[in-house]
């Protein structure tokens, strides 16, 4: 009763008892949910706190626009972390994934509609691009990101097999064009 008249009065949820991880300063709660032997995952307004065993570590926060994939079926989250592995000219930012970690949740609460809509919201523009001919070629994602503090990031991440200078080349090209895109808006917006 006082944790539900606590979020009346002040819009939070509280951070739910057994949470292993430490909230930021301003940090809310958005929805939770528990797995089997009592771990607690989070999304909060800053991104998804996994617990221990599916981070391997302590309780880590993974910001919602690191978040590549996350899926909800058969009773757990599978979420697809990816590393900023290097900023290309440009602002251009190259992803690696992580290999697909399974989080179950044997009370999942609102949590699984609070990761679709907050993974979805992160994401401006998304585009997969084949870049070359055959078996050479391969391909990458080329996802226009909402990053707090940094505005549209372009987020790049290639296909396995695809040659990391093809993807640098292509990504540099592709920032500029998106460059000169929002300096045309821009112009426009001027003039009316």
């Amino acid at each position: 009763m006082v944790d539900r008249l606590r979020t009346l009065l002040t819009g939070r949820e509280p951070v739910p008892e057994g949470f292993a991880g430490t909230l930021d300063d301003g940090e809310r709660v958005i929805a939770d949910g528990r797995g089997p032997r009592g771990s607690v995952v989070l999304g909060t307004d800053r991104g998804l706190w996994l617990p221990p065993a599916a981070s391997g570590e302590g309780a880590a926060r993974v910001a919602w626009h690191l978040v590549s994939k996350a899926t909800w079926a058969n009773g757990a989250l599978e979420v697809i972390e990816a590393d900023e592995v290097d900023e290309i000219a440009g602002g251009v930012v190259l992803l690696a994934d992580r290999p697909p970690r399974r989080v179950p949740l044997v009370e999942p609460g609102r949590l699984p509609e609070t990761v679709h809509r907050r993974v979805t919201a992160a994401i401006k523009d998304s585009q997969h691009h084949d870049l070359g001919s055959g078996d050479s070629g391969g391909g990458a994602w080329f996802v226009q990101r909402r990053v707090p503090g940094a505005g549209i990031v372009l987020h790049v991440r290639p296909d396995p097999g695809t040659d990391p200078e093809t993807v640098r080349t292509v990504a540099v090209g592709v920032a500029e064009k998106l460059r000169e895109a929002g300096r045309g808006r821009a112009a426009d917006e001027g003039r009316e």
